[in-house]
């Protein structure tokens, strides 16, 4: 199956760290002499050594009219800072964020019996995405001409966050014909193909769909599995809401052994980037510039 649409790009208060021009903002990864709980209370990272760093939408409304793409824009994010902190224990790294958000928003999808049929409720949660270069010509866009492939943790305040966990998948971008990927008509460009791919292993959830004659008014589109496994359910994430903000951490095996997970090695300079979706999806969110982050003082 081949979706087609006609947009996207992507892939987050303080004061903001604004780099050079050109030059990627760097995220320090310390050596922890404590391993954090993953359990989204940042008590463990202390007050001081934030990065802060400025996420604007993916697609602003100039970049929409000069790419060909439809007007609106639901993004409910715009430009807001997130603070992030990184690091390595024993064989592990860890990542913490903090964004503000006026609202939690812990509900997805749900049908809703109208008539005679079920309709999608259309309910989106909050999420937040950090993705990681693997190959190719690492781009802050998804709609540009260049062709890469990126480690993707998706975290989600309704079907991951229950579990404990984040979605691992790789994601490709390419301008070249990729089977059963979403295509975008990109004004310059040409058909751009993204596809993502759930990491190997047992999912953390599962969408489903009542039977037709179930008569229930409502009911959910998703249910968690209980049994995520493997790759796709290596990287630990948990987030809280409280203050009117989001707090969140995740954690992940420095070296996990698996063909579909970036290896966070001493001493280098890994490009990533972060995401923020204040209810919203696919190009509905706000993003950072590349980012370095910076190994180096991991031994």
């Amino acid at each position: 199956m081949i979706w087609r649409r006609v947009a996207v790009a992507l892939v987050l208060s303080l004061p903001v760290l604004v780099p050079a021009a050109g030059t990627p903002q760097v995220i320090p990864v310390q050596a922890l002499n404590n391993s954090p709980q993953i359990d989204g209370d940042l008590k463990d990272w202390g007050q001081d050594g934030w990065i802060s760093v400025l996420v604007k939408p993916a697609v602003e409304p100039e970049e929409r009219a000069k790419l060909g793409l439809a007007a609106e824009d639901r993004n409910q994010t715009d430009r807001i800072t997130v603070q992030v902190k990184a690091g390595v224990s024993r064989d592990r790294f860890y990542l913490a964020v903090r964004w503000p958000d006026a609202t939690a928003d812990i509900e997805h999808g749900g049908w809703e019996w109208r008539g005679n049929r079920y309709f999608d409720q259309r309910r989106r949660e909050d999420m937040f995405s950090v993705r990681f270069h693997m190959s190719g010509d690492f781009d802050r866009s998804m709609l540009s001409n260049k062709n890469y492939l990126v480690d993707t943790w998706l975290w989600s305040a309704a079907r991951t966050n229950p579990a404990g966990l984040a979605e691992d998948m790789t994601q490709t971008v390419s301008t070249r014909f990729i089977e059963q990927a979403a295509e975008y008509e990109v004004r310059g460009i040409g058909t751009v193909y993204i596809k993502k791919v759930r990491d190997a292993g047992n999912p953390i959830y599962r969408y489903i769909r009542p039977a037709e004659n179930a008569g229930v008014p409502r009911a959910p589109s998703f249910e968690l599995t209980g049994k995520a496994s493997g790759s796709v359910a290596d990287v630990a994430a948990k987030g809280i809401w409280q203050t009117q903000y989001w707090h969140l951490e995740f954690s992940r095996k420095l070296d996990t052994g698996n063909a579909d997970d970036v290896v966070f090695k001493p001493g280098q300079k890994l490009l990533g980037q972060l995401a923020v979706f204040n209810r919203g999806y696919d190009e509905h969110k706000s993003v950072s510039e590349p980012l370095y982050f910076d190994f180096t003082a991991i031994k």
